[in-house]
């Protein structure tokens, strides 16, 4: 039996229910999603006078400096609110519910995760899946939560007691283990599955770069009462004409939040890269569906249709936010759509029945690759109405310094490099590589105005450097630049170093801001109004006041209020933008950043909005915390 931890029977009768409660009930508040509350008790004219209501803390810290405590730890959860409580997930996976009302725990379930593994992306979860049980009547498991782990299962727990469902594969569980090349660390689980047609669909995280033969990037359904596999998808075929000699990649995953149309019946598949990232040469073609929107029929795993947002991925461009199901208004016409983005920051806007582009996209003539055994696309995607919302290109003649030196050292640099422009191919002489592997638009995605019709969007703007190394050179000796992060690539003829490009100063070498909130007009194609996002001064102290704007992990949510919601940076603060003109209402410090996704509810007559503040996984100058922090009005 799994570790429980419950109050008293009181405090859980006191709290179920709640009447008139507005909730929660997924990562993006709908299955499309949107990330709109219809809430308007906060709202631009009185958001000043939002104070901390209440603070949770999880106690679950690792700084990654014990094998014992894992690697390194951020709190990443959008909790759920539901039936009168609130759902989250800490570090390392327990699920905790709490009473929205006070932020007193209710109950704790720790399906013991295995923390010593070396999880690329550190100890983070962020968040639940929860479905209703039609035959449960008010019995155990009627309202079941549903969360995949780091070390890669499937449980299911009671959503009412915290208790593991029984009926769920086996105590609750089920294994994601049967893939094949399975390796326990490098395939895992942080973002939640999401539930349809009593089907629970989940995807993988897999680690970048580290060989060519990586994990299969399988999506799977399986049965929401019992946990028995209904169908498994591979994101990648092995072409009829390959060999094992010609075709040798993995990956291709769903690692980044999922999506879905009930009334049809879809789930939409945001996949990644194919293994390794930077080179291609064993895994010719398009490498469909690799980079893409997917939508698969949710009873059956069938594919309905697929867009590929980038061909031949030679960049990490994951399709890394979630894609967003809504309304348009197209030429005044109401039109159904779903939004694609991924980290080239450039917006594509699909028919949700066939995957067509309802906003036209073009296929442009893109510089091709000279680097030994590889063939990149001749052509890659472009929308060519909406436009991109970072800049994709900067020469040795525009970069941008606090100083002399740093002019210097960012202009011979980049005039060194044999690409300066997005979709220019990996080198042995190096690229840049803009936006960046974090840049665009990453995990923390987009959220939909509904009362202006807009699409909200938060994005980051940091060019790497990136340097193809010979197998060669690499046993001699060269493993990258002084601060790259260097991987092997095994089985291929290239490692691969890559790295911030960055001043002496540890400034970027491109004009701020680094970090963007915006709001994007799709039927006029224009962005409306776009604000810098955060600040680096906390990690910069003394220049970072003059380089505006932050790393955005993190995504914004919108209220009918007309505010929007938006941690994600890498100083202490949640702010309230207003949707109007993004002018900033309301900020407030937290214990550590917040690189989550906040949420909002109402309970008891007032209007709560949460967010998890606890540092990067990644970063190791941000400060760590466990806080589930709760604001409200007086």
């Amino acid at each position: 039996m799994r570790k429980i931890m419950m109050l008293g029977a009181a405090a859980v009768l006191a709290t179920g229910g709640a009447a008139g409660a507005d909730e929660w009930g997924a990562y993006g508040r709908d299955p499309g999603g949107n990330r709109f509350s219809p809430l308007t008790q906060v709202s631009a004219s009185n958001v000043a006078n939002l104070k901390p209501a209440w603070t949770f803390h999880t106690g679950d810290i690792s700084d990654g400096k014990t094998k014992a405590g894992g690697p390194r730890s951020g709190f990443e959860t959008t909790p759920l609110m539901l039936d009168g409580r609130l759902y989250l997930t800490t570090p390392f996976n327990r699920v905790i519910a709490l009473d929205p009302a006070t932020g007193t725990q209710l109950w704790a379930y720790d399906p013991k995760l295995d923390r010593a593994k070396p999880y690329g992306d550190g100890l983070i979860n962020r968040g639940l899946a929860a479905w209703r049980d039609p035959k449960a009547g008010k019995g155990a498991c009627a309202l079941r939560l549903y969360e995949a782990t780091l070390d890669a299962r499937l449980v299911s727990v009671d959503a009412a007691s915290g208790q593991p469902c029984a009926s769920f594969g086996e105590a609750g569980e089920v294994s994601l283990r049967d893939v094949a090349r399975y390796t326990p660390g490098q395939y895992h689980m942080t973002s939640p599955p999401i539930v349809v047609d009593g089907v629970v669909v989940v995807g993988s995280a897999i680690d970048d770069n580290a060989r060519a033969d990586m994990p299969d990037g399988v999506v799977r359904g399986f049965d929401a009462r019992t946990g028995k596999l209904i169908w498994s998808w591979e994101p990648l075929q092995k072409p009829k004409d390959a060999t094992d000699k010609t075709w040798n990649t993995g990956a291709g995953n769903a690692w980044t939040v999922l999506s879905a149309d009930p009334k049809r019946h879809l789930v939409y598949v945001p996949t990644g890269s194919a293994s390794p990232d930077y080179w291609g040469g064993l895994r010719p073609g398009d490498n469909r569906w690799a980079n893409s929107v997917v939508a698969l029929d949710a009873r059956t795993g069938k594919l309905s249709w697929g867009f590929q947002l980038v061909h031949h991925d030679l960049w990490d461009y994951d399709t890394a936010a979630a894609p967003l199901a809504t309304t348009l208004k197209l030429k005044g016409k109401a039109t159904p759509v779903v939004i694609a983005g991924n980290k080239t920051g450039m917006v594509f806007v699909l028919d949700p029945a066939t995957g067509k582009p309802v906003l036209p996209v073009e296929e442009r003539p893109v510089p091709q690759s000279t680097l030994y055994g590889e063939r990149s696309s001749p052509t890659q995607p472009f929308p060519t109405r909406t436009p991109a919302l970072v800049p994709q290109g900067q020469g040795p003649e525009a970069v941008w310094a606090v100083s002399d030196a740093d002019r210097k050292f960012c202009t011979d640099t980049i005039a060194a490099m044999s690409g300066h422009t997005m979709f220019s191919p990996p080198s042995e002489q190096g690229i840049l590589a803009i936006p960046g592997n974090v840049g665009g638009i990453n995990w923390s995605g987009f959220a939909w105005d509904a009362g202006h019709g807009r699409l909200i969007v938060s994005v980051s703007n940091l060019p790497a450097k990136v340097r193809m190394i010979s197998a060669k050179n690499f046993v001699k000796g060269d493993k990258g630049d002084l601060r790259a992060e260097t991987t092997m690539q095994m089985g291929t003829p290239f490692a691969m170093s890559r790295e911030f490009l960055r001043a002496p100063s540890g400034l970027p070498c491109i004009k701020p801001p680094f970090g963007e909130l915006m709001a994007v007009d799709l039927d006029a194609g224009k962005i409306v109004w776009r604000v810098p996002l955060g600040a680096l001064e906390e990690l910069a102290p003394g220049v970072g006041h003059i380089a505006k704007g932050s790393i955005v992990l993190g995504g914004p949510i919108v209220t009918a209020g007309g505010l929007i919601f938006q941690g994600g940076t890498m100083d202490k603060t949640l702010r309230a933008f207003s949707t109007a003109d993004g002018k900033e209402l309301w900020s407030a410090e937290l214990p550590a950043s917040a690189h989550a996704t906040p949420m909002t509810y109402e309970v008891g007559g007032k209007q709560y909005v949460v967010v998890a503040a606890g540092g990067s996984a990644k970063v190791d100058e941000e400060k760590q915390g466990d806080a589930l922090v709760a604001f409200a009005l007086p």
